[in-house]
């Protein structure tokens, strides 16, 4: 019994696939038979329909022309009837098929025609044997008009004599006129084509399904990836031949059914493509065998499974089912392990890249705050260090605002901010970033600026010092220790006076870069790879960036690279020069008439008078300080002299006692200022001389100004009425602020500037806390946007909607991370006054809140 029903179970077993086989044998023979018919009579249909197609397209085509040429003879014989055949021509008018009419009497070269100039046979081709209505056709060519254009050649003849040759030029344009209106609903692609030069002379309207056109024939095959070298052959046997063909060709992932069709004995040919369904007339037959096929089959497959289901042992069934699960599950964990290996990579490898960017900036931060702790009792170096620091500071901010809106600058989205700008303070920002990260290498950094008319200038200051700062600290990073990199702003012939030309450049001796890398440095995420660079960290962005910069700016950049020479960039610009520079009173109103430079570098001595020749101030050079003491110790000058701008250089070479000589001599109230590189050591026994200062190189007047000022400050004190008229002594605010840190520093800095503050953890307190108030208690509401319970946005909404009067007058002033325009935008949305981007700059708050708070005191 028990062989019996095993016996039995195996007959079954064996019997299931053996069912299975056989009916999608069945189905699959099914499908293979009708398949096979489908595709015959689809293909037979399609060439046929297409070759109807052609055929009339064709027959058209040859009309036009035979009645262009039975208009020539019709022409030629009422020349041959005219007195002055050649008066004839001249005053015929063209129209829209005939573009050019000439004459050639017999026995001439020369003829006239009716634009006017001489005509010579010599200038067309008709050695292709072409003809039409038995007139020679010329080869195609590109007329006066630039476009496609052919010539019928018709002979004059009066009385059975050959008087002249008429020659006709018609543009191929005026078959367009005549042809249907669009090939198979558009979807098809036609050209006209010359056989001779096998150029394309004429695309019809509404033919094909792309704008641009093909040139010639083998553009069209290269363009639509016609490769295949037997086709070309046969293609190019049958022009020659001037026979018809037809192919079937995928073309941009359809099937397409392309032709090459004879027009005129071939002298011209139709070329083109068809989908093939577009052709297809038997769709509807097709799909619904599709249909019928598709659903048979998977009901079979649905009767198998079934089948198979009902006749597996169970113990098998909950097997599988058993494998089925642990093979999901183990399938899942591969996905999130992947999953998780390419999200940790990713991270890595942005990390990675964005590292040497934010360090660069981040250096001159920690590295100043480091030198402030140590001269925190030197006022004039924590002025100094602060104000680099913020510079610092600012450009990691812009920085950050640059990653997370790389494709906004892709794609031209970034707008340039235009406002007034000094170079001094371009430069000054820029020194304080790169000179550490270059001291740091051991590298010697020069800055030279020459040539400038004007230091003043309008632009957007944040992006070009983005794009020095880039071009900088490459410039570190890829030059070895001890290395050399040179900073230069070069004046250059001005093409418009409202405008200053400068060219930037950027050198440096260091690794240099290959040929090949030079054609991608301007690409997004490229970095140059070798055993050497490949230990500098970067994102590969910066250049790209700084590309769309400069020519968003209107710009241009170009680089310059040997390897293990060195790299040299060049930016041009040009910057437009601001109407009026109301700074130019400060000369009138510190009684500045005169200044002597002490300096032995002639350019450099060029370059103070050029940028001081606007200032109304009389500048004069001499080269030693001796010439300088002999001239002060003149009784008709000494005292014309306000300010004295002395080398350093000169100081080392000629001795801290011509200084002191140079002080006696001077008024006490005269400045002396020490022109020196960033880091010159050695200089604290000479500023102990009354009334010294040091100038940092290299000279612009907007920097000589600043020290006029602070030296006017320090001999003050009103700067402290100044201050204290700019403070917010008094004021009370209520602040939204969730973060902890956050919140103590606005609180500190509030106090700082004497005023207090009531801080709540969300927006739902900020609201309760304001509905609770006194009129008038708070001056100001600092609201954050992000905050759990009700976001800044919402606390707005609620607080202008309440029935208090104040409650739509209190200035409500966002601060927030979020730093973008549509932020600011549903800030201003949201019933805000207006929107401050964290980190919060305190000379802005302070501003923003005189605006709106003190406009009603």
């Amino acid at each position: 019994m028990k062989k019996e029903s095993t016996k039995k179970k195996m007959d079954r077993s064996i019997f299931l696939p053996i069912s299975i086989v056989v009916i999608f044998c069945i189905l699959g023979t099914v499908v293979f038979l009708v398949s096979s018919k489908i595709s015959a009579k689809m293909s037979a249909s399609a060439i046929q329909n297409l070759s109807e197609s052609l055929d009339l397209i064709e027959c058209t085509i040859e009309a036009i022309m035979n009645r262009e040429a039975e208009f020539q003879q019709s022409m030629a014989h009422e020349i041959a009837m005219a007195q002055d055949p050649e008066a004839y021509v001249r005053t015929y008018r063209n129209n829209q098929t005939i573009v050019k009419v000439s004459l050639i009497c017999a026995g001439k070269t020369e003829g006239v025609s009716n634009a006017g100039n001489l005509f010579s046979e010599d200038e067309l081709d008709f050695s292709n044997g072409g003809s039409v209505g038995g007139m020679p056709v010329s080869k195609s060519y590109i007329n006066y008009m630039g476009t496609w254009a052919y010539t019928i050649k018709c002979p004059v003849v009066r009385e059975g004599e050959e008087i002249a040759f008429l020659y006709v030029e018609y543009t191929y344009d005026s078959l367009d006129r005549s042809l249907p209106d669009g090939f198979y609903n558009k979807k098809a692609m036609l050209y006209i084509m010359d056989a001779e030069s096998e150029r394309f002379v004429l695309k019809p309207k509404g033919m094909g399904e792309r704008n641009a056109g093909h040139l010639n024939m083998e553009d069209f095959f290269r363009a639509n990836d016609i490769h295949e070298p037997e086709i070309w052959t046969q293609v190019s046997e049958n022009v020659k031949n001037k026979r018809n063909i037809m192919f079937y060709h995928d073309i941009r992932g359809k099937s397409s059914l392309i032709y090459i069709w004879s027009v005129n004995d071939g002298t011209l040919f139709l070329i083109g493509y068809v989908p093939v369904d577009a052709i297809q007339q038997e769709g509807n037959t097709v799909n619904q065998n599709i249909f019928i096929v598709v659903t048979a089959m998977l009901i079979a497959f649905f009767l198998c499974c079934l089948l198979y289901y009902f006749t597996q042992r169970q113990q098998i069934k909950i097997r599988k089912e058993q494998e089925e699960e642990r093979e999901i599950h183990n399938k899942q964990l591969r996905e999130a392990l992947q999953a998780a290996q390419i999200a940790s990579n990713s991270k890595t490898m942005f990390l990675s890249n964005m590292s040497h960017d934010i360090r660069t900036p981040m250096n001159a931060v920690i590295g100043f705050t480091t030198l402030l702790a140590k001269d925190a009792e030197n006022p004039q170096k924590v002025r100094e260090y602060t104000k680099k620091i913020m510079a610092s500071g600012q450009h990691l901010l812009s920085l950050i605002n640059d990653i997370l809106d790389v494709s906004k600058i892709e794609s031209g989205k970034v707008v340039l901010t235009i406002e007034e700008f000094t170079l001094n303070d371009l430069v000054s920002s820029v020194d304080a970033i790169i000179r550490p990260m270059a001291n740091a290498r051991s590298q010697k950094f020069y800055v030279e600026v020459t040539g400038i008319r004007h230091e003043y200038l309008m632009g957007d200051e944040t992006r070009i010092n983005q794009i020095l700062i880039n071009l900088l600290s490459n410039a570190v990073k890829y030059t070895p220790e001890g290395g050399n990199i040179w900073f230069r702003i070069i004046g250059m012939k001005q093409h418009s006076p409202q405008y200053e030309h400068i060219r930037i450049e950027v050198q440096d001796d260091g690794y240099g870069m290959t040929q090949e890398y030079l054609k991608v440095i301007f690409d997004a995420f490229t970095r140059a790879e070798n055993s050497t660079t490949n230990k500098v960290q970067g994102t590969g962005l910066g250049m790209a960036i700084t590309k769309n910069i400069v020519k968003l700016m209107g710009g241009t950049i170009d680089v310059s690279s040997e390897v293990n020479k060195g790299t040299l960039f060049r930016v041009e610009l040009e910057l437009r020069i601001p109407e009026e520079q109301a700074i130019k009173r400060l000369w009138e109103e510190n009684g500045i008439s005169r200044i002597l430079a002490i300096d032995s570098n002639e350019v450099i001595c060029e370059n103070i008078c050029m940028l001081m020749n606007d200032t109304g101030v009389v500048t004069d050079v001499v080269s030693s300080a001796d010439n300088a003491i002999q001239i002060l110790n003149n009784k008709t000058e000494t005292n014309d002299y306000q300010i004295l701008l002395i080398d350093w250089d000169i100081v080392e070479k000629e001795g801290i006692q011509k200084i002191k000589e140079i002080r006696e001599i001077l008024p006490e109230t005269a400045l002396i200022l020490f022109l020196a590189d960033c880091n010159t050591a050695g200089m604290e026994e000479t500023l102990l001389i009354k009334n010294t200062k040091v100038l940092t190189k290299p000279f612009f007047v907007s920097a000589l100004q600043e020290k006029i000022l602070e030296s006017k400050t320090e001999q003050s004190i009103a700067s402290s009425a100044i201050a204290d008229a700019d403070n917010l002594k008094g004021l009370h605010f209520l602040v939204a602020e969730d973060n902890d840190i956050n919140a103590e520093i606005l609180e500190e800095i509030l106090s700082m500037e004497e005023a207090d503050c009531e801080i709540v953890e969300n927006g739902k307190l900020a609201v309760e806390r304001f509905e609770a108030a006194e009129e008038k208690e708070f001056d100001a509401i600092l609201m954050d946007v992000q905050m759990p319970v009700m976001n800044g946005y919402d606390a707005t909404r609620k607080i202008r909607a309440l029935s208090r009067k104040d409650a739509m007058e209190i200035p409500i002033i966002a601060m927030t991370a979020n730093a973008f325009a549509e932020d600011e935008k549903d800030a201003l949305d949201a019933g805000m006054n207006v929107h401050l981007a964290k980190p919060i700059n305190i000379e802005m708050l302070k501003k923003v809140i005189h605006q709106y708070v003190y406009k009603d005191k």
